[in-house]
């Protein structure tokens, strides 16, 4: 079992930045790959970016990549999602995710087969 609590959310103008964290607790974070996913209002939730268990291997959706970064500190059992040069398009409920790094049904950037979840953080951009 993992439990996830995400932090760093808020408002923030247009062109600013955020960094939010989601800290995960057990032993055993490492054999987790790690996701971030957003869900704006009236809209599905959607894959944000995502980093294997070894941190080698990153993902970002087309829509954020060049302005947020995803890392991890196995040794404290975080990860991170520094996002910068924000825009109103990018106001959501994010939420941290984790699922076992050797779930082979999906890759691994997507939301299948990752079974834990936090409880989301508001990122607010006002233009």
């Amino acid at each position: 079992q993992v439990q996830l609590v995400e932090s760093g959310g808020g408002l923030v103008q247009a062109g600013g930045s955020l960094r939010l964290s989601c800290a995960a607790s057990g032993r055993t974070f490492s054999r987790y790959d790690m996701g971030w996913f957003r869900q704006a209002p009236g809209k599905e939730r959607e894959s944000v970016a995502a980093i294997i268990w070894s941190g080698r291997t990153t993902y970002y959706a087309d829509s954020v990549k060049g302005r947020f970064t995803i890392s991890r500190d196995n040794a404290k059992n975080t990860v991170y999602l520094q996002m910068n040069s924000l825009k109103p398009e990018d106001t959501a409920v994010y939420y941290c995710a984790a699922r076992r790094s050797d779930y082979s049904g999906s890759i691994y950037y997507a939301q299948a087969g990752y079974e834990y979840w936090g409880q989301g953080t508001q990122v607010t951009v006002s233009s």
